[in-house]
């Protein structure tokens, strides 16, 4: 089938190329798409070339499937476009996810509330996907009160000009600066813009998605955002309270038979995950878990993944892989 990638010449765009490969997406026409600079620029696809096209040109090519990451203004002025003409959207930005008429979907969790009328679908937050599917079952099983995340969020998640300052950091040369201050040797509290709460947008993305990815507005959630000198992936420090109690190693089985997490749980041995082990993988790697003895029915947990992967990518064309249900 055709697929088009929006945002392809991207960081999150060039890893939806390789996660398509990878997992051997039915591919017959790729249709390469980004900002007006870059076309006609080439872009490699499973050892043949592809130029980049215009939007106007990828839409009158009707594709089936448009991975979109090419930021929200973008996704708002050109998602139900494509639409129109029978393509089915997957939009990684924040343009559509809070909204009420779009389906905010993590396929391990809510897959199933697809539809063949849901022509544009969002791919929530980065942090927000690796939290609520180490987080899914034991929601099922005990019923989540409350959640209070700290994220240690990788510079991959502004992009590449951020990695870019790291390096010209890391290298002494003077460059542009897209954080308010040095990146290296430092960490900065705060993701995204501030909000008139005093949170920002980052942190109220963790409040707002999972209690749209759960069917739950009862589930209170408070979170704090910190970017770190880190190249690849996410990481969070996870207190939940839940409704019922638990046993630890009840919650370690259960974690174990979640589709798409990795337990890392051998302190003896001084095993749990680290974002260094996380890059260039699908998975979500959990450890670190023990009970919280200062609140009953409480639990810490250390949640870590790549950011450009299941934050981003893979999720994107899990969600694909689901749509190719309804062809």
């Amino acid at each position: 089938m055709k697929i088009a990638v929006v945002g392809v010449t991207g960081m999150v765009g060039r890893i939806m190329l390789k996660v398509l490969e990878e997992r051997n997406f039915p591919v017959s026409e790729l249709i390469p798409v980004a900002s007006e600079k870059s076309i006609g620029k080439e872009i490699e696809y499973k050892g043949k070339k592809y130029k980049v096209v215009s939007m106007t040109d990828a839409i009158a090519a009707k594709p089936q499937i448009a991975l979109f990451s090419a930021g929200g203004d973008t996704s708002l002025q050109w998602a139900e476009k494509f639409a129109e003409v029978g393509c089915y959207v997957v939009d990684n930005s924040s343009a559509w996810r809070m909204n009420p008429d779009k389906k905010l979907i993590v396929p391990e969790i809510n897959a199933s509330e697809l539809t063949s009328k849901d022509y544009v679908i969002a791919n929530p937050n980065c942090s927000t996907i690796q939290m609520v599917v180490a987080l899914a079952q034991l929601h099922k099983t005990y019923k989540i009160n409350r959640i209070v995340v700290s994220t240690y969020q990788s510079i991959t998640g502004t992009g590449k000009a951020a990695v870019e300052q790291f390096e010209n950091e890391r290298a002494g040369i003077e460059g542009k600066m897209v954080y308010p201050y040095l990146i290296d040797k430092n960490c900065l509290p705060q993701c995204d813009v501030f909000t008139e709460n005093a949170y920002t947008k980052e942190e109220m993305k963790l409040v707002n998605e999972t209690k749209k990815i759960f069917s739950d507005n009862s589930i209170r959630v408070t979170a704090t955002a910190v970017r770190v000198p880190v190249v690849g992936g996410h990481s969070e420090s996870v207190n939940v309270e839940f409704e019922r109690d638990f046993e630890i190693e009840e919650v370690k089985t259960i974690l174990k038979n979640t589709e798409g997490v990795v337990l890392q749980d051998d302190i003896a041995n001084k095993i749990y995950p680290m974002p260094r082990y996380s890059e260039n993988k699908n998975e979500v790697f959990v450890g670190r878990v023990r009970r919280d003895y200062s609140n009953d029915k409480t639990l810490n947990m250390w949640i870590v993944a790549d950011n450009l992967r299941k934050g981003a990518a893979t999720n994107a064309v899990q969600i694909a892989e689901y749509i190719t249900k309804f062809m």
